[in-house]
């Protein structure tokens, strides 16, 4: 079974992908999709749109996780909104079953807490995937922990 997490963002949206077999936990990828922030919104959403199913089609995950619009106010809501409603879309036409998180949803399934540190987070998804090094930059971290996340909420240890 693979997952894709994603953090959702327009500047930045974080990824990573996990592979569960024989109930033992794999690292397969990380990174961002970075867009432009001198190039205009739609472009920089069609350019999400793009990396995005690229990247399913490469790794073929069967789940996605991804990170739940956490309301606050700021200049960049609604456009952040606007990325993960693409990042949605794309999911949906792929047909993959979303699960969605809170970030202290995440925090606490990962690190035990919902009120975790970021350095917390990391060490734990370093832990949990046994790596030697921190998933950078911190998006890839993050979606890392969304994936896991949803290995939890599927029971899988």
């Amino acid at each position: 079974m693979r997952i894709i997490g994603i953090d959702p963002g327009l500047g930045r949206v974080g990824y990573g992908i996990i592979e569960v077999q024989n109930e033992k936990k794999k690292f397969l990828d990380c990174g961002v999709i970075q867009t432009n922030k001198n190039k205009k919104e739609e472009d920089r959403l069609f350019e999400i749109f793009n990396d995005l199913n690229t990247l399913i089609d490469h790794w073929n995950p069967d789940f996605a996780a991804v990170e739940k619009f956490f309301f606050y106010r700021s200049s960049t809501t609604i456009s952040v909104v606007q990325a993960r409603g693409v990042i949605m879309m794309v999911l949906a036409s792929k047909k993959i079953r979303v699960s969605e998180f809170a970030p202290s949803q995440v925090k606490l399934a990962i690190a035990g807490s919902g009120k975790a540190s970021k350095k917390e987070v990391i060490e734990a998804v370093m832990y949990n995937l046994n790596l030697n090094y921190a998933p950078k930059p911190d998006d890839s971290a993050d979606a890392l922990a969304i994936a896991l996340t949803k290995l939890n909420e599927d029971g899988i240890n």
